[in-house]
């Protein structure tokens, strides 16, 4: 069966939910950055910096020993139950593996990785995270 049913759905909802954690790990390491500039208080949320922090580094554990990402396995193993070819395009899907899946060589993505990680990490030292009191 193909089209739109409920296993397209739920690959669509995967999708969108693989973008919002793309979303939240580059565009957090920018929210912490301007909101130390800008006195943003969440950006020293101890929770937000240890899960922003956990994160990214669930991406380079991935790369480093060439894991594809659970979300991309399921996405594609609910459009295959759902009788369509690998990322059959619904109206959001284009845009959003354009800016999730392009050709680059695993080992470059692996040295960004490290990259972004260490950025993440050493911004604890000067934006430094604070535990809420009461």
């Amino acid at each position: 069966m193909s089209g739109w049913n409920w296993l397209s759905l739920a690959a669509d909802a995967v999708l969108l939910i693989h973008f919002a954690f793309v979303a939240f790990v580059t565009l957090g390491l920018a929210a912490i950055w301007i909101g130390w500039l800008r006195r943003w208080r969440f950006v020293r949320d101890l929770r937000f910096r240890v899960a922003h922090l956990a994160c990214m580094g669930l991406v380079l554990l991935e790369s480093v020993f060439g894991v594809v990402c659970p979300l991309t396995n399921w996405e594609k193993g609910l459009r295959a139950a759902a009788g369509q070819e690998s990322y059959q395009e619904t109206f959001m899907q284009p845009w959003i593996h354009k800016a999730l899946f392009f050709e680059v060589p695993p080992p470059l993505f692996t040295a960004i990785y490290a990259l972004f990680f260490t950025a993440i990490a050493l911004s604890w030292f000067v934006v430094k995270p604070e535990r809420k009191s009461g």
